[in-house]
């Protein structure tokens, strides 16, 4: 197997894993363990606290003292016998340890499996540019592929699923103790933890311009893991009005097209930001967001799937748009010396404090409009789709930016 197809594989593997739970998880968690919309989105919030330090303390550990290939395997290793530990538990207080414990083995791994597939291809003569991506799509096709095998197999509401995400992390684990050593950094290279953690990137916040930016960027990252933790939970509500249709007997694989969707809207991102320009393209995602969770407030898997099809679709540029354009801005607006912490400062704003916050407060949502054991999943998902609609409204007063349409890199102060 030549060194692409090895990466490929790796690849697949790492997000396989994720998809496996993650958007099923929650559902499995109400309708199976009983637990409360607090619990669910408490559970799903420990992947923002754990990225809060796990990733820089990880990739620290691979720039010093061992290889990356290997700690991206340990982890794996770990995240799986935590995760059959968690096949095996039923009450709140010992699960929710159990995938803390496992994000924080987890969410150090997608940071490590760019950075062997960057080592390797680098290594073998490789450009990094052109030959990462075709590589790196095979990881959402992987996550599809997780998803559509535990729903066709009825996992959804089983811990089978926890058993599918452990074998092939245990599989992974071994394998990227194959792959080509990733040796260590020189010295004069490695990242203090203060860097890694993106704390020098701070200098950024003596600019207005960017306080605004990274508080945006942490109040939409609070959007990102409402519909993993309840998209599933919402479907299966619908069993009793409709339960033969297929949105309820396949929640992962109507999900599963926000991914596919996902894939289709990264490929528009050099044309919409060229053409209108990052402010305008960080609104389009806010108010795709709005879309995003509205249509689920007036959709349902019966006569009003066509709604929620559209909610999927739309996804990929709610989520596309604001990460890539985001990430872009950053890029543009640190000095060369900080760029690196400044994609960590982004990355902790985002899928750190932003995750932690969506995951916890979305909980409450749900507890708020759920009534003798019933939820309001109207009022839940409108309540979302506000949220949304004020940022999207606030945003264009507040962040003053000026696009030139001349040049893509363009970024005026």
């Amino acid at each position: 197997m030549n060194i692409k197809a090895r990466l490929m594989l790796m690849n697949f593997l790492e997000f396989f894993v994720w998809g496996s739970w993650l958007i099923s998880l929650g559902g499995y968690m109400i309708v199976t363990l009983g637990f409360t919309g607090g619990e669910v989105g408490a559970v799903y919030a420990t992947m923002g606290i754990a990225s809060l330090f796990m990733p820089a303390l990880m990739g620290i550990v691979a720039d010093r003292w061992v290889n990356a290939e290997k700690v991206l395997g340990s982890l794996h290793i770990i995240g799986a016998l935590l995760l059959l530990w968690a096949s095996t538990v039923t009450d709140y207080r010992t699960f929710y340890l159990i995938m803390l414990l496992n994000s924080m083995a987890f969410m150090p791994t997608i940071a490590l499996n760019n950075t062997v597939s960057y080592i390797v291809l680098e290594k073998k003569g490789f450009d990094i540019v052109k030959d990462f991506p075709p590589i790196r799509v095979w990881g959402t096709i992987g996550f599809i592929v997780a998803m559509w095998m535990v729903d066709l197999f009825g996992w959804t509401k089983s811990p089978l699923q926890l058993y599918v995400s452990a074998g092939s992390g245990l599989l992974l684990g071994i394998y990227a103790f194959t792959m080509p050593a990733c040796t260590r950094v020189p010295v004069e290279a490695k990242r203090s933890l203060v860097s890694a953690l993106g704390l020098d990137a701070f200098v950024l916040f003596r600019r207005k311009k960017m306080i605004i930016f990274f508080m945006f960027a942490m109040l939409l990252g609070a959007a990102l893991q409402i519909t993993n933790a309840f998209g599933s939970p919402f479907l299966d509500d619908f069993k009793g009005k409709f339960p033969d249709s297929f949105g309820v007997l396949h929640p992962n694989l109507l999900i599963s097209i926000s991914q596919i969707s996902e894939t289709l809207f990264i490929l528009t991102i050099p044309f919409f930001l060229k053409r209108f320009g990052i402010k305008n393209v960080m609104l389009m995602s806010i108010f795709a967001w709005v879309f995003r969770f509205g249509l689920f407030a007036i959709g349902d898997p019966g006569p009003g799937l066509y709604l929620l099809l559209m909610s999927m679709i739309i996804y990929g540029m709610a989520f596309d748009f604001f990460n890539i354009s985001g990430s872009l801005f950053v890029e543009k607006e640190a000095d060369i010396k900080i760029r690196a912490s400044a994609q960590g400062l982004f990355m902790l704003m985002t899928n750190g404090i932003g995750a932690y916050l969506g995951g916890t407060i979305s909980g409450w949502v749900v507890d708020y409009f759920t009534i003798d054991g019933v939820k309001n999943w109207q009022n839940i998902w409108f309540s979302f789709a506000g949220y949304a609609l004020i940022l999207g409204i606030v945003f264009p007063f507040v962040f003053r930016y000026k696009h030139d349409r001349a040049a893509l890199e363009g970024v005026k102060h």
